[in-house]
Protein backbone atom coordinates (compact mmCIF):
# COMPACT_ATOMS: atom_id res chain seq x y z
CA UNK A 1 0.00 0.00 0.00
CA UNK A 2 1.22 3.31 -0.84
CA UNK A 3 -0.28 6.86 0.25
CA UNK A 4 -0.14 9.43 -2.10
CA UNK A 5 -1.65 12.89 -2.06
CA UNK A 6 -3.74 13.52 -5.21
CA UNK A 7 -4.47 17.21 -5.91
CA UNK A 8 -8.30 18.22 -5.63
CA UNK A 9 -9.66 20.70 -8.25
CA UNK A 10 -9.88 23.17 -5.63
CA UNK A 11 -6.00 23.28 -5.42
CA UNK A 12 -5.30 21.20 -2.49
CA UNK A 13 -3.95 17.82 -2.14
CA UNK A 14 -6.05 15.24 -0.92
CA UNK A 15 -4.06 12.06 0.92
CA UNK A 16 -5.09 8.75 -0.76
CA UNK A 17 -3.98 5.31 0.24
CA UNK A 18 -3.11 3.13 -2.96
CA UNK A 19 -3.01 -0.76 -3.28
CA UNK A 20 -0.86 -2.80 -6.01
CA UNK A 21 -3.28 -5.06 -7.83
CA UNK A 22 -2.82 -7.76 -10.42
CA UNK A 23 -6.34 -6.57 -12.90
CA UNK A 24 -6.15 -8.43 -16.09
CA UNK A 25 -6.95 -6.57 -19.14
CA UNK A 26 -7.44 -7.31 -23.02
CA UNK A 27 -4.03 -6.41 -24.21
CA UNK A 28 -4.86 -3.88 -27.27
CA UNK A 29 -7.22 -1.69 -24.51
CA UNK A 30 -3.77 -1.56 -21.99
CA UNK A 31 -1.43 -0.63 -24.68
CA UNK A 32 -4.12 2.73 -25.56
CA UNK A 33 -4.45 3.42 -22.28
CA UNK A 34 -0.53 3.26 -21.61
CA UNK A 35 -0.38 5.45 -24.55
CA UNK A 36 -2.42 8.05 -23.36
CA UNK A 37 -1.20 8.27 -19.97
CA UNK A 38 2.59 8.79 -21.50
CA UNK A 39 0.67 11.76 -23.77
CA UNK A 40 -0.60 13.35 -20.77
CA UNK A 41 3.03 13.13 -18.79
CA UNK A 42 0.93 10.71 -15.92
CA UNK A 43 0.85 6.87 -14.55
CA UNK A 44 -1.48 4.83 -15.61
CA UNK A 45 -2.68 4.21 -12.30
CA UNK A 46 -3.61 8.12 -12.32
CA UNK A 47 -4.83 8.04 -15.99
CA UNK A 48 -7.53 4.82 -14.19
CA UNK A 49 -8.63 6.61 -11.13
CA UNK A 50 -9.29 9.62 -13.33
CA UNK A 51 -11.44 7.45 -15.80
CA UNK A 52 -13.16 5.88 -13.02
CA UNK A 53 -13.94 8.87 -10.81
CA UNK A 54 -15.41 10.59 -14.01
CA UNK A 55 -17.18 7.64 -15.06
CA UNK A 56 -18.38 7.13 -11.17
CA UNK A 57 -20.49 10.57 -11.14
CA UNK A 58 -21.86 9.94 -15.00
CA UNK A 59 -19.42 12.65 -16.94
CA UNK A 60 -16.60 12.22 -19.65
CA UNK A 61 -13.18 11.58 -18.93
CA UNK A 62 -12.05 13.02 -21.66
CA UNK A 63 -12.09 16.32 -23.58
CA UNK A 64 -13.00 16.05 -27.77
CA UNK A 65 -9.19 16.71 -28.08
CA UNK A 66 -7.76 14.08 -25.88
CA UNK A 67 -10.94 11.48 -27.84
CA UNK A 68 -8.95 12.62 -31.00
CA UNK A 69 -5.81 11.01 -29.45
CA UNK A 70 -8.04 8.13 -28.06
CA UNK A 71 -9.09 7.15 -31.64
CA UNK A 72 -5.71 7.73 -33.20
CA UNK A 73 -3.95 4.85 -30.49
CA UNK A 74 -6.84 2.63 -31.15
CA UNK A 75 -5.71 2.86 -35.02
CA UNK A 76 -2.08 2.53 -34.07
CA UNK A 77 -2.68 -0.29 -31.82
CA UNK A 78 -5.57 -2.20 -34.14
CA UNK A 79 -8.16 -1.92 -30.65
CA UNK A 80 -11.78 -2.40 -32.76
CA UNK A 81 -13.86 -2.91 -29.87
CA UNK A 82 -16.31 -0.58 -28.53
CA UNK A 83 -18.51 0.09 -25.33
CA UNK A 84 -20.87 -2.72 -26.72
CA UNK A 85 -18.32 -5.88 -26.55
CA UNK A 86 -17.07 -4.75 -22.96
CA UNK A 87 -19.62 -7.87 -21.07
CA UNK A 88 -18.76 -10.02 -23.68
CA UNK A 89 -15.18 -10.56 -23.91
CA UNK A 90 -13.78 -13.60 -22.92
CA UNK A 91 -10.79 -15.01 -22.06
CA UNK A 92 -8.99 -16.84 -25.07
CA UNK A 93 -7.13 -19.97 -24.48
CA UNK A 94 -2.91 -20.16 -25.03
CA UNK A 95 -3.71 -22.29 -28.00
CA UNK A 96 -5.72 -19.52 -29.72
CA UNK A 97 -3.62 -16.71 -28.78
CA UNK A 98 -0.83 -18.68 -30.38
CA UNK A 99 -2.62 -19.36 -33.30
CA UNK A 100 -3.43 -15.73 -33.56
CA UNK A 101 0.07 -14.09 -32.86
CA UNK A 102 1.22 -17.12 -35.70
CA UNK A 103 -1.49 -15.50 -38.22
CA UNK A 104 -0.41 -12.16 -37.81
CA UNK A 105 1.75 -10.34 -40.45
CA UNK A 106 4.54 -8.74 -38.81
CA UNK A 107 6.49 -5.86 -39.61
CA UNK A 108 9.57 -6.20 -41.75
CA UNK A 109 8.85 -10.22 -41.97
CA UNK A 110 8.62 -11.89 -44.70
CA UNK A 111 6.11 -14.64 -45.08
CA UNK A 112 6.72 -18.41 -46.63
CA UNK A 113 6.06 -18.05 -50.75
CA UNK A 114 7.36 -14.36 -50.78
Amino acid sequence: MVSSKKRASGGSALEVERVQTGVRMEKRILKVLKALAELHDMSLGDLLEGIVLHAFEGKSPFSAKTLGQVAELKRIYGLDLAAAASHKLREATSNECRDRRQAEPRPGRRTRGQ
